[in-house]
């Protein structure tokens, strides 16, 4: 009979301790401690696929090759994009966002549209209510299996018998492993089913998508040991007042990390935008004060953004900072430059800033354009629309130069503007300036920006 022991363990980290701790020796968190009950046993959660289990023996590195690596087209563009290029053989990937978000919706629409043969495990709705949501969607693949069940053993009894070539698991946190006394969703539980399914991938050289919950700060709930494991973590994410929704990749071992692909959500699911700057930028025929284009870079792509700020007068004596989508760090930072090295009297009024279509940047470039839209609202003066900008602001009150500029202004010149505002420090200008129909402005200082924008 196995024997039953109860141990903690860190929710942050995934940390065993034999009794309670208020502090993480791991981490260094403090309260997350929680006591589950496990079983020793020597039985394993995949035991019916040990004797499948390929032995891999030693190779020279000149030997292995790449095709060992080939890619699968996963049908959409924007997925492909995020990946890396297509889905790897034998990878796991984390898929984590908000609840209703659409993270079911984008993987059954990946399900049915794809031409291999997907197993859809669901431990979070029935039957119904999946073929429901895929007619909307429209059903392309005939090869598409839905299955409802939380019970790691049964599960692979299915896969034994359905034996497709991608799994979906929705959601990693309802499943459950009969060998473990503790309640599905609890740590040991998790990292058991993610193993199990690790192992399943490696072997078998089937790609496994794993959806999972995340906690009310944002992270993905379980220990982060979870991320450890995986191949690749994704996160959808956006505003659910908004139409567009992102999906990021925080790591990815088969490809770059902070890429991006943006999808636009209607009735019939999740349209992939293929051009995002066009829908990231107004289309108001009137020049509006406050307003700024900003040339940045997400991943290898690059897009123009639209910074909207407005600056008012205290209405109490204590002006407010507010920021959607920018670090309000960095805008304290940026009205101090300007309150300190340029003379603007900023520090008695209320500064809110926001960058539109609900996205969130962090890409330093931001910052002219977040500096020319609060300087525009606070004098009223408009921006001219053929006009964008890429630069980073130094605490001096410098024009600092950014990578990959050239991408940034062909990208510019390709939306139409005539004139990108950029730092003098970037190199290779006159080699730039060349054969383009977009003027390139290069400025050192924050005043010729002003003259530059404002003349």
């Amino acid at each position: 009979m196995a024997k039953t022991k109860s141990a903690f363990f860190c929710q942050e980290c995934g940390h065993e301790a034999p009794k309670w701790l208020g502090k993480c020796p791991s981490c260094n968190a403090w309260n997350t401690f929680v006591e589950e009950k496990i079983v020793s046993t020597k039985s394993s959660t995949v035991a019916f696929s040990a004797n499948k289990a390929v032995k891999n023996e030693p190779r020279l590195m000149q030997d292995i090759s790449m095709a060992d690596q080939m890619r699968v087209d996963s049908g959409d563009l924007e997925l492909n994009r995020v990946l890396g290029g297509g889905i790897v053989p034998g990878s796991l990937m984390l898929f984590g966002g908000e609840p209703g978000i659409g993270k079911s919706t984008l993987l059954l629409q990946f399900a049915v549209n794809t031409g291999s043969k997907v197993l859809y495990i669901s431990g979070e709705e029935s039957e119904q209510q999946i073929k429901m949501r895929a007619e909307r969607i429209g059903i392309n693949n005939q090869n598409c299996f839905i299955l409802t069940e939380t019970c790691m053993q049964r599960i692979f009894d299915q896969i034994e018998q359905v034996k497709p070539e991608i799994l979906i698991i929705d959601s990693i946190q309802t499943l459950y492993s009969e060998e473990i006394e503790s309640t599905p969703g609890s740590i040991s539980q998790i990292k058991e089913c993610t193993a199990a399914f690790l192992r399943f991938a490696k072997d078998s050289q089937i790609p496994i998508f794993v959806v999972g919950h995340i906690t009310k700060d944002g992270s993905l709930a379980g220990p982060k040991v979870l991320e450890h494991m995986v191949d690749v973590v994704l996160h959808f994410e956006g505003d659910r007042n908004h139409v567009y929704r992102l999906l990021r990749t925080v790591k990815n071992r088969f490809g770059s990390t902070h890429e991006i692909g943006i999808y636009e959500m209607l009735s019939s699911g999740l349209r992939p935008v293929l051009n995002p700057s066009e829908i990231l930028i107004g289309n108001n025929p009137d020049a509006l004060s406050g307003v700024a284009i900003a040339a940045t870079i997400e991943g290898i792509r690059p897009l123009l953004i639209e910074v909207q700020a407005l600056v008012s007068t205290a209405a109490y004596g204590t002006p407010q900072r507010s920021s959607t989508g920018f670090d309000l760090r960095r805008l304290n930072m940026l009205l101090a430059v300007l309150e300190k090295r340029c003379g603007f009297r900023l520090g008695v009024k209320d500064v809110f800033l926001n960058i539109a279509g609900g996205i969130k940047v962090v890409d330093p470039a931001t910052d002219l354009a977040v500096v020319a839209a609060i300087l525009s609202s606070n004098a009223d003066i408009p921006i001219e629309k053929s006009i964008c900008l890429a630069a980073e602001v130094g605490l001096s009150g410098e024009i600092r130069p950014v990578n990959r500029i050239e991408q940034r202004v062909y990208e510019a010149e390709k939306l139409g503007f005539t004139k990108i505002i950029i730092s003098a420090q970037n190199k290779g200008l006159d080699k730039l300036r060349e054969n383009l129909n977009i003027e390139v402005v290069a400025c050192s200082k924050i005043q010729q920006v002003v003259k530059a924008l404002f003349a």
